[in-house]
């Protein structure tokens, strides 16, 4: 393996997305930590161009009137990860996808939602027509995806829920789930942010 394709000096020299997050590059790495939420890496591989997002829902479905659950949502990420590679000069019919993530991390969350973060991925890029040439969903773990968007190669290494740094991505989500099963508050009493 060569020095480029060293996970740990890559991992390093990466750019960090977060949930809601996306990022196209043809020479920097990115990197992100997955819970229950899915990153899909699309790749050109005429151009060395590469692309991660990071989705926490698979559809904005009610929430379509919050900017906040938008950005969270798989069909808007995805959405905006294509047309972004496409403005950068990729072509849809070389995009090859890699995908990761949909672990059962938060056992208080009732609705699946990892399992449904990478049921809608999988049904995503095949209604797109975009191969997915390599998956990691599922299972008890969080994982880090270390994404070379020069080469196309992905890293994935499971991790334990126990560690600290995926702790604070559980309770995010947990939290995130808990909101989303509360009533959304109605009328006067509805809190307005200013900005």
């Amino acid at each position: 393996m060569s020095e480029v394709e060293d996970p740990k000096l890559l991992e390093r020299l990466a750019l960090n997305i977060n949930p809601g997050g996306w990022a196209v590059e043809n020479q920097r790495p990115i990197v992100t930590l997955l819970g229950s939420c899915v990153a899909v890496c699309l790749y050109d591989p005429k151009l060395m161009l590469g692309g991660m997002n990071h989705f926490l829902l698979p559809c904005r479905g009610k929430a379509q009137g919050d900017d906040t659950d938008v950005i969270l949502a798989g069909d808007f990420s995805m959405e905006v990860l294509v047309n972004a590679m496409l403005t950068r000069g990729a072509r849809k019919e070389r995009l090859v996808a890699k995908a990761f993530g949909g672990g059962a991390v938060v056992t208080s969350i009732r609705t699946a939602i990892g399992e449904r973060n990478a049921e809608f991925a999988v049904e995503w890029l095949e209604r797109e027509g975009i191969p997915l040439v390599a998956r990691d969903f599922g299972g008890a773990w969080s994982r880090k995806v270390i994404f070379s968007a020069r080469s196309g190669a992905a890293f994935c290494r499971r991790q334990s829920v126990a560690l600290p740094e995926v702790q604070a991505v559980v309770r995010a989500e947990s939290d995130y789930e808990q909101s989303l099963v509360r009533p959304t508050p109605k009328g006067p009493d509805k809190k307005v942010e200013l900005f």
